[in-house]
């Protein structure tokens, strides 16, 4: 399937009245002085507590009823797992997800309550993709990638459209950026709606590999990242993800563990809602980028909320 903007409309039919369209929060404090103009995207009320509910959805909704009937795999530290789980489960399929041993318990949790498999690895010395791919082969399930897909990125890209509706005016829309699905879809339905908005990517700095990527105009492979944001623990953009990249987004910012932490705080301060350190590296950054540029309208998606709330209550508390 070739990726352009009719392919994101498509989408949204698709996932109308399954996935939701989340809300658009502004500041509690916007009418305080020298207040940021932030406009948040709430993808951590989306269905499953993610955006990768959308992509998954309209990748799994679009399989032959026989692709269905043998199953699907996948691969994922947390979110993608249980959107594949979940979206299987809606379509009557089934699901085998391979996930990293130190994955986040409650997602972990959250895959298995809605009937899938998991085949757990070391994420440091194993092959998530080969595992999933060896799965796929022996028994004919259909590979759900994560974000290096049409349907995944075309899927992810509804958000773009979401923003155009709900937003009037704004400059700059901040996303997070993992393997670049997100950035990616979303990138290709502004580019369409909004070509004035500028796309700006947001990692963490020990998971730099879409930075050093556009630095270098080719994709660069790091060490898997030791980082908060466990969505950003890829080790490369993705081939289809990074050439759309190339050429719709501005700038990668790169924001350190402390500032993802004081992005979870600004957010639980602002706007009331948990977020998970994933999505608080783009409020990082768009705290980042408010800086050079005051008087500029910012759009921020929040990616997820899945976070323990026991870990969320100490970062919350860290000084």
């Amino acid at each position: 399937m070739k990726i352009e903007y009719n392919r994101i409309v498509e989408a949204a039919a698709r996932i109308n009245g399954v996935a939701r369209k989340t809300p658009v929060l502004t500041s509690n404090n916007e009418k305080k002085e020298n207040s940021p103009n932030f406009y948040f995207k709430c993808e951590n009320m989306q269905r499953i507590g993610a955006f990768k509910f959308r992509g998954a959805y309209n990748k799994i909704a679009a399989l032959p009823k026989e692709n269905l009937e043998r199953g699907v795999v996948a691969f994922s530290s947390g979110n993608h797992a249980r959107a594949v789980a979940t979206s299987a489960m809606l379509m009557g399929s089934h699901a085998k997800i391979v996930m990293p041993q130190d994955a986040p318990k409650i997602k972990v949790a959250a895959t298995r309550e809605v009937g899938a498999t998991i085949i757990q690895y070391d994420r440091y010395s194993g092959d998530r993709a080969a595992i999933a791919q060896e799965i796929a082969d022996k028994e004919g399930r259909t590979l759900v990638p994560p974000f290096d897909d049409p349907f995944i990125i075309c899927g992810q890209g509804t958000i773009g459209l979401e923003l155009h509706e709900q937003i009037e005016d704004f400059d700059y829309v901040v996303l997070p950026t993992g393997g670049g699905g997100l950035l990616s879809g979303t990138a290709m339905a502004l580019a369409e709606l909004r070509p004035s908005v500028k796309i700006i990517g947001a990692e963490s700095e020990s998971a730099n590999d879409t930075f050093l990527s556009m630095q270098k105009g080719e994709r660069v492979e790091i060490p898997v990242p030791r980082t908060l944001a466990d969505g950003m623990q890829v080790v490369m953009p993705g081939k289809l993800t990074f050439e759309i990249i190339r050429r719709h987004v501005e700038e990668i910012i790169l924001v350190s563990e402390n500032d993802i932490i004081q992005g979870m705080q600004f957010v639980a301060a602002e706007i009331r809602q948990i977020i998970e350190p994933t999505a608080a590296v783009a409020v990082a950054a768009a705290r980042k980028l408010y800086e050079r540029h005051p008087e500029a309208k910012i759009a921020i998606v929040l990616s997820g909320g899945n976070m323990d709330l026991t870990t969320y209550a100490k970062l919350l508390q860290t000084k």
